[in-house]
C-alpha cells in the first residue's frame, strides 16, 4: 500500500454483489468529483450507498491529514481501486404448491474503495 492512500469498506450491505458491480466499475479509475457527478446521476439503488463510501474515504484522507500530516491533495484523489464481493448470504423459505418449500437466497455484499493521489498509483 502506498503512503497516500486511504481506504473505506461497506459490509454486508443487502445488494447482489453482480448489481453493486455495474456500479463500482463506472466509477473505477475517474476523480473522486467525477465520481460523485456520476454516482448522484445514477438511477442504481447502489449509487448512493457507494457515493456515501466515496465521500467516506474523502473524509478518512482529511483526517490522516490532520493527524498524520500525510500531505494528500485532496482535489488530486483517484478512485483507484473498487472491488465488489459476496457478503454471506441469509436463507428464507417461501411456501409453494401443494405444501413444498423452496429457499430462497437474500445476497449481502462487501464494498472496498481505495483513494489514491492522481499519478501516484
Amino acid at each position: 500500500m502506498a503512503e497516500n492512500t486511504v481506504k473505506a469498506s461497506l459490509s454486508n450491505y443487502r445488494v447482489s454483489a453482480q448489481k453493486a458491480r455495474l456500479v463500482a466499475n463506472q466509477i473505477r479509475g475517474k476523480g473522486v468529483e467525477e465520481a460523485l457527478n456520476l454516482l448522484d446521476l445514477s438511477p442504481k439503488r447502489i449509487a448512493g450507498p457507494i457515493a456515501k463510501l466515496v465521500r467516506s474515504a474523502v473524509a478518512n484522507a482529511e483526517q490522516k491529514n490532520e493527524n498524520q500530516h500525510a500531505g494528500i491533495e485532496i482535489d488530486d484523489l483517484v478512485v483507484s481501486t473498487i472491488y465488489v464481493d459476496e457478503g454471506p448470504s441469509m436463507w428464507r423459505i417461501r411456501p409453494r404448491a401443494q405444501g413444498r418449500a423452496a429457499w430462497i437466497q437474500k445476497r449481502t455484499a462487501t464494498i472496498n474503495v481505495e483513494l489514491s493521489e492522481q499519478g501516484k498509483n
